[in-house]
């Protein structure tokens, strides 16, 4: 009978793995190609715009306070109306903004822009998180989250050499190559919300491309989990009064400060180290994306192997730390560069697989959607404080030294907090505890 149980489930998750994550990947890439591609834009359009780099990374930054403002009730709306209705309009609205890009011209309408695709945006990966915990046991969420996740790397090892074309098209139409960039990327994202609308299922319960058995274990495992109430939040007031809560937001901000710090200035490093063309720049940054998706499938599927989540989330940010000292005192060439920053990406990215189980190992019902989302948004003003705050010490300094400096001091507190919090999270929600 036991033997029947575990095909059974082996069976369904598999079929839950194939239809929902390659779909949820292609969908993240999308987004996160159009929030970071100012970074391959900026090479070409600061200096075509005179933007310094202070205003530079005001603008790539000024995207998340948008988005955090409104990231809460983004996510409690899709609660309420479904993640099919919702994620498709969020697609259609940001792949819109982000067309709109091609207008920018002055400093004003690159932040208003900015600003109006992160309201755009907010809720898209909050909801996302929301949706795999449908589906997904806690057991398994780690691997899960993970292999969704490596759209944020995949995208640059994708979005690399696509972006570097586009930049060829400069002239074409009478448009310059980064215009080009924001309306090609952008499009994506428009044509397919209606294919969100048709595709995607609510529920376990709603899923005909189960067989009955299939369907019906899921829908009563998922139940039985969304159900235990030791150490669950069930209300947003209750989750909100959790230090626990806070505690992850504080981690995840720390995160978010290095991921999109290396994120939008990826570019602009590398090309500071020699007279190389953006295009060949751009190419070049796929290498770090390649070691971020290795350290997020790796150190996602070992977290799950031994259901340990704290030293999963806490190693990797050391790694990344060490990965950005590394960079500021290697030798000052393209591959030594290339090389210290693979080993930040493996370890920031790394951390992202284990980190998203912490929350939804202990956040239920209304909790769930409004409580992942307050993580989310606080831990997404380190999106604007991390390409902010090294655009400011570019500028101050001539160097990015000082910044990746900071990005290292702000892993290692991450790492503090992540051990702070109680041990094995997952293997708790996992046994009803």
């Amino acid at each position: 009978m036991m033997r029947t149980v575990s095909d059974l489930e082996s069976r369904t998750l598999a079929k839950v793995r194939w239809r929902l994550i390659p779909f949820l990947f292609l969908l993240y890439v999308i987004a996160y190609l159009d929030r970071v591609n100012v970074g391959y834009a900026a090479l070409d359009m600061n200096r075509e715009l005179g933007f310094s780099a202070a205003v530079y990374g005001f603008g790539s930054g000024i995207f998340f306070l948008s988005y955090t403002l409104l990231e809460v009730p983004s996510n409690l709306v899709l609660a309420r109306v479904g993640a099919r209705r919702w994620i498709a309009r969020i697609m259609a609205t940001w792949g819109l903004v982000s067309m709109a890009m091609v207008f920018v011209d002055t400093p004003l309408s690159f932040y208003v822009l900015r600003f109006i695709l992160g309201a755009a945006e907010a809720g898209f990966f909050p909801g996302l998180i929301l949706y795999l915990t449908h589906w997904f046991p806690a057991r398994e969420r780690a691997r899960a989250v993970a292999l969704f996740m490596t759209a944020t790397a995949m995208a640059g090892v994708i979005g690399a050499p696509i972006s570097s074309a586009i930049l060829q098209l400069h002239g074409a139409g009478g448009l310059d190559g980064w215009q080009w960039l924001f309306i090609i990327e952008g499009l994506p994202a428009v044509l397919l919300a209606p294919v969100v609308w048709r595709r995607l299922t609510e529920r376990p319960a709603d899923a005909t491309w189960l067989t009955a058995d299939e369907r019906d274990w899921l829908t009563r495992k998922m139940a039985k989990e969304h159900d235990q109430t030791s150490g669950v939040h069930l209300t947003l007031r209750a989750a909100a009064s959790s230090g626990r809560l806070w505690a992850l937001s504080a981690l995840y901000f720390c995160i978010v400060m290095a991921f999109y710090g290396v994120s939008f200035w990826l570019p602009q490093i590398v090309q500071a180290t020699g007279g190389m063309s953006s295009a060949t720049v751009i190419l070049l940054t796929a290498i770090p994306y390649v070691a971020a998706t290795i350290g997020l499938v790796v150190i996602g599927s070992r977290s799950d192997a031994v259901a340990e989540r704290r030293w999963h989330v806490a190693v990797p940010c050391l790694v990344g730390a060490a990965g950005f000292v590394l960079t500021v005192f290697a030798p000052q060439t393209a591959a030594a560069s290339l090389a210290m920053l693979s080993i930040a990406a493996f370890g920031i990215w790394g951390a992202l697989g284990p980190f998203w189980t912490m929350p939804t190992a202990f956040l239920r019902g209304t909790a769930a959607a409004g409580g992942i989302a307050i993580v989310n948004s606080v831990g997404n003003l380190g999106g604007f404080a991390g390409p902010f705050l090294i655009g400011w010490v570019r500028d101050a300094t001539g160097s990015f030294e000082g910044g990746l400096l900071t990005l290292a001091a702000v892993l290692v507190v991450g790492a503090g907090i992540a051990l702070s919090l109680p041990a094995n999270p997952a293997r708790t929600a996992a046994s009803g505890r």
